[in-house]
């Protein structure tokens, strides 16, 4: 698998358009960071309202961890799109160009062959994700430096000691990664049912919107609905970034998103199995 899994890479990083999501998200940080540096005084200014009768902050609010947190609130509901874009071509791509035939012809089982492009999907994901640590986190921290992170959550403000950030990054990027993953499983499923990839990518944005929608929505249907709906575990993320951290609450996500990357990539190999690429 791992020759597969190289010619996978080789095939995702040698087409020009897998390159505009590293683009998009680089921009998108870039503007983010820019505003902050020429305005975010007026920004901080403004939630302070609210607080700065009851209490006195001592310290710099406007600081690399603050802006990190800020980006990642911003661009996690908007990178499954970008992932989409590659999940949902492994597959309705090749039958577009016409060499899923070929590749079926290899004398590599199709087990091998599903294993090494999702894998290729998955690390392409957490190259992304990975992209985006670096200039979301570490170039936050090198232009506004380092404190204590204050969080504002409707009427609650958390504030966490500097020393005990950092960690709670790293976790978060690695809850971030299942469940981008998540995405990238969906589409690659997705993938099996078309000769285009546009289609794979347009359903997988559909439900990754339809379901968030259903999730915001405070109404008691959607309220039952909402632990069985992936999008809901997405934002587990968030969870480290509690001044109590429920850690079961964490795992339960993780291990459902888990359980739903599994089940694409399990249901992507028995239809592919099935799949008549000879015709």
């Amino acid at each position: 698998m791992w020759t597969i899994l190289q010619i996978e890479l080789f095939k995702i990083f040698k087409r020009p358009r897998t390159y505009i999501a590293f683009v998009a998200i680089a921009a998108i940080v870039w503007l983010i960071q820019l505003a902050f540096y020429v305005d975010g005084g007026a920004y901080i200014s403004f939630l302070m309202q609210s607080i700065e009768s009851d209490f006195d902050v001592d310290g710099k609010i406007l600081n690399g961890y603050f802006i990190c947190y800020f980006i990642l609130q911003t661009l996690l509901i908007h990178v499954p799109l970008l992932i989409a874009l590659i999940g949902g071509d492994m597959i309705a791509g090749e039958a577009n160009m016409g060499t899923l035939r070929l590749l079926s012809s290899k004398p590599v089982s199709r087990t091998a062959l599903i294993a090494g492009k999702f894998t290729a999907t998955a690390v392409y994901t957490l190259l992304l994700l990975v992209w985006m640590a670096i200039l979301s986190l570490g170039l936050s921290l090198v232009i506004f430096g380092v404190d204590d992170l204050l969080i504002f959550k409707g009427s609650e403000v958390i504030l966490l000691l500097k020393s005990d950030i950092f960690w709670r990054y790293v976790a978060a990027f690695g809850f971030a990664a299942i469940a981008m993953i998540t995405v990238a499983a969906l589409s690659f499923f997705l993938s099996m049912f078309a000769e285009n990839s546009i289609g794979p990518i347009v359903a997988t944005m559909s439900v990754v919107i339809v379901f968030t929608i259903l999730t915001s929505i405070d109404l008691p249907l959607f309220n039952a609905m909402k632990p069985y709906l992936f999008t809901s575990h997405m934002l587990g993320w968030k969870g480290f970034f509690d001044d109590e951290i429920f850690y079961n609450s964490i795992a339960r996500s993780a291990i459902f998103l888990l359980c739903h990357i599994f089940g694409f990539l399990g249901l992507s190999l028995y239809v592919f199995r099935k799949k008549d690429v000879l015709s």
